[in-house]
């Protein structure tokens, strides 16, 4: 590793926990990401980027330390239930709406998936949707 490059613990989480979180690390580390992204571009070589890599790894391991340390119960229950669940989301509603409530009272932050119709209700706030399955 090159010495000008700063030691990041690595996050230290599978694969359950980080999809749980990834709506809010999306928000959370836009900007580090984007920064990232923008570098992959400029250069095939991997050593080009360590440094926004680094930066992308220390903002998700802060936000993941947040909701341990302000949601761990509610951010436990919906990561369980993804891998119990085969990580499907719209079976770990009731979690999910939980988690997102006490991310934004203690956080600030709001599950916003990108994309999504503008003015329409999100897929996690309804409380009883309906899923059509499309026809060929």
């Amino acid at each position: 590793m090159p010495s000008h490059i700063p030691h990041v613990d690595e996050l230290g989480a599978t694969s359950a926990p980080l999809k749980s979180a990834a709506f809010f690390l999306g928000a959370y580390c836009k900007e580090y990401n984007e920064d990232f992204m923008l570098c992959k571009n400029e250069s095939r070589n991997p050593e080009h980027c360590l440094k926004e890599g680094r930066k992308v790894t220390r903002c998700a391991v802060d936000l993941i330390t947040k909701m341990r340390e302000n949601c761990a119960q509610q951010f436990d229950a919906h990561w369980e239930c993804l891998e119990k669940r085969n990580h499907e989301y719209y079976l770990c509603r009731k979690p999910e709406r939980t988690l997102n409530a006490c991310m934004f009272e203690k956080l600030g932050l709001t599950k916003t998936i990108p994309g999504s119709p503008p003015g329409q209700e999100p897929i996690h706030d309804k409380k009883n949707p309906i899923y059509k399955a499309i026809q060929k």
